[in-house]
Formats: C-alpha cells, structure tokens, sequence
C-alpha cells in the first residue's frame, strides 16, 4: 500500500511505501523525524540510518541535504528503503549488516537509529516482523550495543538520536551513553497508549515490573548524545 507520512508543520509530505514485514512508521518515526529537524542536517552532512526499516527516516535526511547510508538486517526493508528513496526524489546508500558492523571504519557527522525496544517474553532471538520491535526481555538487546558503539561511529562532534521506550529504562541508556563518553539527554517525550503488542504482553510486564499494576501508557523518549 501506498501511504502519506504525516507533516511536519513547514515540511512536505513524503510518500511511503511500506509491504508486509516492514516496520511502518509510527509515533517513534514522527519523534525521531521532528528530532531531526529541530538538529537540522547541513548539505552533504554523513549521516547514519542504523535499522532503516521503511527508510523513510534516511530520506527525510537526505531530502534536508544529508549524504545518507540505510543500514538494515532485513534484506525486505533495504528494498523498501530503496524505493521510498525514489518516491520521494531522494539517493540514499542502502547496507546490509548487523548495526555499525555493515559500515566499518567510516565516520558520521549525525546517526540516527529507531531501534526495536519492545520487551519480550521468549528468550529465543525474534523472528519475522518481530524483528522490527522485540528487543529481549529487558527491551535493551540492540540499545545497548548501539550507545557502546556510537562513538566508534560519530565525529568528533557529531550527534546521535535514538528513541525508545521509558519501559526499557530511559536512565539506562543515559548512563550507557555516558559510559561510553558521549553526554546525553533527553530531547523530546510523547506519552501515548499501549498499542497492541503490549497489551498483549500486560500481564507479562507486570510480572516483570516493568509496568505498574494500572499503567497503561507508554512514554516514547528521544535521546540526544554527543562526544563530551
């Protein structure tokens, strides 16, 4: 199917491709897309798309002027990365690869990454459409390698956003990030509620308390980190 991506307020619309399989954007894409603008993308600034899913991140950074390389596991989404590149006028360099280790020895001036964050009961790597949201049971199996490898990646003063849920712990990741020698902090919040695959998993979160016995609402945070 063929959909238009919501606007921002003084940005065009893009069009977006997205077949069964593939992460389609959603309340996170929008957060992390306004994040970019608001960091802004200098023309022919290197810029990082790791887990591009629909690409459609990558291509409002290269719509802003930005040299973009889409990274992506699923060989489904750098397809459709490709394509919503060309529905919208945009070039991007597509790898495949696990993260960082697709694009080795290069550098970038911003990396941006919606990485899967959902908590997960099994204990078996996912599979499937899983892929684009299970992220182990404390929600952290690729947040963590992403804050760990983030300055391997960035110029001296470069940028990364990432964003995830509160329910895989936001301090966390700041505390990652910091180890790692980045400063981090929170840029942006959106509160919205469970969507379908946590309320099916309410009782579970629960159990695992990572979810208060009445809560319901999710709280998706943006996390801006640079060299300190």
């Amino acid at each position: 199917m063929t959909v238009e991506a919501e606007s921002l307020s003084a940005a065009p619309r893009l069009r977006c491709w997205v077949p069964r399989g593939v992460y389609a954007p959603q309340t996170d894409t929008r957060l992390l897309r306004r994040a970019i603008h608001r960091e802004g993308v200098s023309e022919g600034a290197d810029v990082l798309d790791l887990g591009t899913g629909s690409g459609m991140l990558a291509v409002e950074a290269a719509r802003l002027g930005g040299r973009v390389t889409a990274v992506d596991i699923s060989w489904r989404a750098l397809a459709t990365a490709r394509l919503n590149a060309l529905l919208n006028g945009q070039s991007l360099r597509v790898r495949h690869g696990d993260l960082a280790s697709a694009v080795p020895g290069s550098r970038f001036d911003l990396v941006i990454s919606n990485p899967p964050y959902v908590p997960a009961p099994d204990t078996e790597p996912p599979r499937g459409l899983a892929r684009a949201w299970d992220a182990g049971q404390d929600g952290r199996l690729l947040i963590d390698r992403i804050c760990d490898t983030a300055p391997t990646v960035l110029r001296p003063q470069g940028t990364l956003l990432i964003v995830h849920s509160h329910l895989c712990g936001v301090d966390a990741t700041l505390a990652r990030l910091e180890q790692a020698g980045l400063r981090a902090q929170v840029v942006d919040r959106a509160l919205l509620p469970y969507g379908r695959v946590l309320r099916s998993r309410l009782t579970w979160l629960r159990q695992q308390g990572l979810t208060a016995d009445e809560g319901t609402t999710e709280e998706l945070v943006v996390i801006r980190a640079e060299h300190t």
